[in-house]
């Protein structure tokens, strides 16, 4: 396989997690899960960076505002992102 056919690591992800041998797809999921994290991480920073309430990050979310407020804002306050 030529570097312009080289698979994408979202691409191997997806053969792992669908894949038959059980350790794999389980190891996938959790990469998934992380992958999860951080992006929700890295969207809600930037939300709340450009003036997004909580509460509107949470219906985007489709969560309560409590919910993401208490799994977001004290990480924030602790790296001096947030108030």
């Amino acid at each position: 396989m030529g570097p312009s056919e080289k698979e994408s690591p979202a691409a191997d992800l997806l053969g792992q997690v669908t894949g038959k041998d059980p350790a794999v797809g389980l190891s996938a999921v959790v990469a998934l899960r992380r992958l999860l994290e951080e992006l929700e991480r890295l969207h809600v920073d930037n939300a709340r960076e450009q003036g997004w309430t909580w509460q509107s990050i949470a219906t985007a979310l489709q969560v309560s505002r409590q919910s993401v407020h208490e799994k977001h804002a004290s990480r924030r306050k602790a790296t001096g992102k947030e108030n």
